[in-house]
């Protein structure tokens, strides 16, 4: 027995310490952990339980018979994350240069059947080449695989993928099908055709991180959620995000105890937000003022940076806040904005965290791009997921909310449990100019002085239908309250709403706008 213990005990120490020094060095040389560097990072100390570590592929032809290394490339198991279980593969770029191969996708699906069944999130550690092509189609078809679990798994578990290297053709996929994608500058890549496929094709000459950099995905394609300088804070920011989800849709998020006064009164938003409707300020600063300790995770920010979607906490209870940001595009609606906050709500919904809705928008972004590009079709995205999520949902208007947008951004009428307004709200369907020119239109043009008759009916117009308390008066509205209670009456509407159950129609699923 000793004998083979001691046997078992040198493979072990071989397989730990990877294929070779060169091989290490090598992906230390570029920048990069080691699969098992990344891991000890995400988990906490010590919780890391393999699986099946000896694994090997059976696959014979083009030298493969010769190459039989343990983990097959990719490493799967499960340890903790501030105590909490979390499933999590990784990649190991030194061998095989992770591509995937008929036994490393069979781990893979493995992994992810038993976070499905356990309930606990799923978190993919990305470095590979894409399909192992000496092994042929039995390699694609792992990947099959493995899109049909993210499906499965999609609303179930929160799924979130950590891109460390280079993903390229249907590999990509995988990542596009779960919750949050996180990249680092120089070292990870995204596309579905490489630079040398697209100059063949297009003519087009752009290097790798030109077509699918980390900042190409953050800014312009909305693909990736979070992009980082370097993986060390990459792997901190996973843990950070993963202390804010629960482990499963049947779990509501972890609650933890705050300082943060409920009742504490938030006075610097009277001066934050400028009256005039027309002047922009940074959302951001609000947000601060409002949640807990000024803490929040912003989703997305710099893609369609005119919306701001991120997680908080309130009370020790997260929340997900989507927020119109006057300081780009006035915060209007268009069509990468009403997708960003489209898929963060039913993220949201998804997992029991509660909506908090903040309100300054002057409508959707008009023009013929907008409306060829389909804005009606993208916008409906937004107005779906609001009317089909159950969660707890509170709007606050600050300023402005005229027309679609207004409705769309969570108003009353499309079930938002609780509307409250500031002072400062205008509620209408266009803004007093533009409403005053249609419906006056012949009076002003008929005037000797049109300007002043302009100007005077624009007045009479926002006394009659647009001051703050017009909303209020039909019910439109819960409550106009004084800015700085927003944090007291927000924490304490949602410890009402916590309790909150919505009865669904029964169906097999909505049809939402693609």
């Amino acid at each position: 027995m000793k004998s083979h213990i001691a046997e078992l005990a040198g493979i072990r120490e071989r397989v730990l310490a990877g294929p070779s020094e060169k091989a290490t060095a090598a992906q230390h040389a570029k920048g990069k952990l080691t699969a098992r560097e990344r891991i000890e990072l995400l988990l906490d100390p010590g919780s890391f339980q393999e699986v099946e570590q000896l694994r090997r592929h059976r696959a014979t032809g083009f030298g493969l018979e010769a190459k039989k290394p343990y983990t097959d490339g990719v490493i799967t198991g499960w340890g903790t994350v501030e105590g909490r279980t979390v499933f999590v593969y990784a990649h190991d770029f030194r061998i095989f240069g992770g591509a995937l191969g008929e036994a490393h996708a069979t781990k893979i699906h493995k992994i992810m059947d038993m976070a499905i069944a356990a309930g606990a999130p799923l978190v993919s550690l990305n470095d590979g080449a894409g399909a192992r092509i000496q092994e042929g189609v039995t390699a694609l078809a792992g990947y099959g695989g493995i899109f049909r679990r993210n499906t499965a798994a999609s609303g179930v578990i929160p799924q979130i993928s950590v891109m460390l290297g280079p993903c390229a053709g249907g590999a990509a996929y995988s990542p596009a099908l779960t919750d949050f994608v996180f990249m680092v500058r120089e070292t990870s890549q995204m596309f579905i055709t490489g630079p040398d496929v697209v100059k063949a094709v297009t003519g087009e000459e752009i290097t790798q991180n030109g077509l699918g950099g980390a900042d190409v995905h953050a800014e312009t394609s909305g693909v990736c959620h979070f992009a980082y300088d370097d993986e060390e804070t990459c792997l901190e920011e996973v843990r950070y995000l993963l202390s804010l989800l629960p482990g499963n849709n049947r779990e509501n998020p972890p609650r933890v105890e705050c300082a943060d006064p409920v009742d504490r009164r938030c006075e610097a938003l009277a001066d934050l937000v400028p009256e005039d409707g027309n002047r922009p300020y940074d959302m951001t600063k609000v947000i601060e003022e409002i949640v807990d300790d000024g803490e929040y995770l912003e989703v997305h920010q710099r893609w369609a940076r005119n919306i701001i979607c991120a997680l908080a906490r309130l009370d020790g209870q997260v929340v997900g806040i989507i927020a119109n940001q006057p300081q780009t595009l006035a915060g209007v609606l268009d069509i990468e904005a009403s997708e960003k906050a489209a898929r963060f709500v039913q993220m949201c919904d998804a997992f029991s965290i509660p909506l908090i809705t903040l309100l300054d928008v002057p409508g959707f972004l008009p023009g013929v791009g907008q409306e060829h590009g389909g804005i009606i079709r993208h916008g409906a995205k937004l107005l779906y997921a609001y009317c089909d999520a159950t969660v707890p949902r509170i709007s606050l208007i600050l300023r402005k909310a005229y027309g679609g947008a207004y409705i769309v951004m969570d108003s009353q009428s499309i079930g938002a449990d609780l509307t409250y307004a500031w002072p400062t709200n205008e509620i209408a369907v266009m803004g007093a100019e533009g409403a005053a020119n249609v419906i006056f239109r012949r009076q002003i043009t008929e005037a000797e002085d049109p300007e002043a008759m302009r100007t005077r009916l624009v007045k009479e117009y926002k006394a009659e239908l647009m001051h703050p308390y017009y909303a209020a008066e039909r019910g439109l509205v819960d409550d106009v309250i004084d800015p700085a209670e927003t944090r007291e009456v927000l924490v304490r509407s949602l410890a009402m709403l916590r309790t909150k159950h919505a009865e669904r129609p029964t169906r097999k699923h909505g049809n939402p706008p693609q």
